[in-house]
């Protein structure tokens, strides 16, 4: 079972790559298919750590592929 302090870590870097995205990276975040503030911030969201990771990851991912073609 999975903390709520985890959850809570992924949520944050979460909104803070989507901001980053969202500020540095315009044309790219007109690309994300959803608006990042429909993220669940609740105590118990019904997403798991996994989820929530594998999400950050393609965020991440998502960012570098983009700086590689911007370049």
């Amino acid at each position: 079972m999975s903390s709520i302090n985890d959850i809570q870590a992924i949520l944050n870097e979460i909104l803070r790559l989507t901001g980053n995205i969202e500020t540095n990276y315009l044309d790219l975040y007109r690309h994300l298919d959803e608006n990042p503030m429909t993220i669940p911030s609740s105590p118990h969201p019904n997403l798991g750590l996994d989820t929530l990771e594998e999400y950050l990851d393609d965020l991440k991912q998502l960012l570098k592929y983009h700086r590689l073609q911007t370049r």
